[in-house]
């Protein structure tokens, strides 16, 4: 199975003690984030997870604990754009976040890391021209650490509409543009680029559309294949990825990214950080007796045929 550990929120940024903890333990809890009242129970054991995925904008407070972690196969997909505290308040500094890539690369592979650009805003301050000038400049220090690039538009989830009213989507000719000009960086510096938005159109002009989490994404981490047999996607409609388990929880996530469609707002995010203790199996507040607690059913993926990526 797969573990993803950054679709609701960053945990290797605010909460990697807490991980480490759950790792030590050999299980984390996850709260349904529609019926509250339903906890289900991961085992986190190497022998049924296979891959743990990283999302993050800040990996440096999990650095130390990447020993402990040799015993899982990782993918880190690390999210760099060109964005100040305006947007991003507290996401480290471009070259800060550069070097810690290199790191992670240095020590697991290049096969085990991905970078993000995304989600691409245009305003005044963030014209297609800096955009362009800070998708090189990120291009032409990663490309040697990183197996594939993405980036990818604004979603406008009701949520965001209603909390960032000011929070626009790019024109199609402005997608357009920056497309073109992200496949001739890609191009230069050798790197695979993949879209990550609704815009499937948007391949006519050389971007690949076909997922950024794929299972081959995957496979080529640990270098096995993977026998699935039922292949869940998220966003259905236009969203190639496979759908893994998530174990985060919304509105806990202390970047407070203006564009972000996993927080709600500054003060639910505060309260809930609030609630946050390290010892607890649930990210977020601790097992009450009102909860139902179910055990995921978990097996392993790895058909034990080897792969022959280079």
């Amino acid at each position: 199975m797969i573990i993803n550990t950054g679709q609701r929120t960053d945990i290797p940024a605010f909460y990697s003690t807490w991980f480490m903890n759950r790792v030590r333990e050999g299980f984390v809890m996850v709260r349904n984030p529609y019926f509250p009242s339903i906890v289900t129970k991961f085992s986190l054991s190497p022998k049924v997870v296979d891959i743990i995925v990283f999302c993050t904008k800040n990996p440096r407070p999990m650095l130390e604990y990447l020993h402990e972690l040799k015993c899982y196969s990782m993918l880190w997909q690390i999210t760099i754009n060109a964005y100040e505290s305006d947007l991003e308040p507290n996401v480290p500094p471009i070259d800060e976040v550069i070097e810690d890539v290199k790191i992670l690369s240095k020590k697991l592979g290049k096969n085990s890391l991905a970078w993000r650009y995304t989600p691409v805003i245009i305003n005044q301050k963030y014209t297609i021209e800096r955009h362009i000038k800070t998708f090189e400049y990120i291009a032409k220090n990663l490309a040697e650490h990183v197996s594939y690039v993405v980036f990818g538009f604004l979603d406008l989830y009701e949520r965001l509409q209603k909390i960032h009213p000011e929070i626009k989507d790019c024109r199609d000719d402005e997608k357009i543009i920056l497309t073109k000009e992200f496949v001739k960086i890609a191009r230069k510096y050798n790197l695979d680029l993949r879209l990550c938005s609704k815009e499937k159109w948007l391949d006519q002009y050389g971007v690949d559309v076909s997922g950024c989490m794929r299972i081959d994404d995957y496979e080529r981490c640990i270098n096995s294949k993977f026998d699935i047999k039922q292949k869940m996607q998220a966003r259905k409609s236009y969203c190639s990825c496979y759908l893994s388990n998530d174990i985060g929880s919304y509105s806990s996530c202390l970047h407070f990214c203006t564009y972000c469609y996993a927080n709600g707002s500054r003060n639910e995010v505060l309260a809930n950080t609030k609630k946050h203790d390290v010892n607890s199996p649930l990210i977020i507040g601790n097992i009450t007796e009102e909860d139902e607690i179910r055990e995921a059913k978990q097996e392993s993926f790895v058909s034990g045929q080897i792969s022959l990526f280079n």
